[in-house]
């Protein structure tokens, strides 16, 4: 059964922006497996920001695509790069990184609640639909989403929440919360590995329905014990992005 989100985005689907600008019949968009069972992504290439963001360009040029585009529900071995989806929570998190501790997690998070869209660094993003700023952050961890927003929207009478991850540092700089941003409004750019987490430039989107009292972030990778709990939360972002191919399981 769906939820009252998902109901309501079902709904208004049509009506959602394009959250990047793309031209279905000039241009094409091409799914990429990141997923563990993509045996050609070793741990030589994710391991290296460089050589991870020269195999996603090949891949993109490969398919001859503006961008490249999957990763919900994906399960990824790639987040092996980066201590921040070992460690047991923000707690010991913090003490790792002050050197009172090396406790890690004896799970680690490796599925993917978002949807990632990969393409060229200052690459325009537009809102998919009305809202304001619910907050924003730098998370600025090997790993993480660098320069983060996290809008809030209300369709009738269910309010939701879209995080931008990954983002260019400007983008944060005048931002204040309850800012409000309309519908196409260009608010924010990919960000180059240098300001977003370490990463190839790309757009990590996700839906969230409670944001659990956080703010300027919220995890895109949860624990696969945790997968009932976290996709129940963060419904499938396609229903707001309409971009993955028909075709695509």
């Amino acid at each position: 059964m769906n939820s009252a989100v998902e109901n309501v985005l079902l709904k208004h689907q049509t009506q959602f922006q394009s959250v990047v600008n793309f031209d279905a019949a000039t241009e094409k968009i091409a799914v990429v497996n990141l997923s563990e069972s993509n045996t050609a992504l070793t741990e030589d290439i994710f391991s290296n920001t460089k050589v991870f963001s020269d195999y996603i360009d090949a891949e993109r040029k490969a398919a001859n695509a503006k961008f490249l585009i999957g990763g919900y529900k994906e399960l990824r071995a790639m987040y092996k790069r980066s201590a921040l989806f070992n460690f047991v929570n923000d707690n010991l998190r913090s003490q790792v990184d002050t050197g009172k501790t090396d406790a890690i997690e004896t799970e680690p998070r490796r599925l993917h609640l978002g949807i990632d869209i990969w393409g060229a660094a200052d690459t325009k993003i537009f809102a998919p639909l009305g809202g304001m700023v619910h907050s924003f952050a730098n998370n600025e961890n090997f790993g993480d989403y660098g320069a983060t927003i996290i809008l809030q929207h209300q369709l009738e009478t269910v309010v939701f929440h879209t995080l931008y991850g990954h983002l260019a540092l400007k983008d944060i700089i005048q931002l204040k919360p309850g800012q409000f941003v309309t519908r196409g409004q260009c608010f924010a750019h990919f960000g180059n590995s240098f300001e977003n987490g370490n990463w190839p430039p790309h757009l990590h989107f996700q839906i969230i329905e409670d944001m659990e009292m956080k703010e300027g972030d919220y995890p895109g990778v949860c624990k696969l014990s945790e997968r009932e709990k976290y996709l129940r939360n963060c419904p499938d972002a396609d229903m707001i992005l309409n971009m993955m191919p028909q075709n695509h399981v």
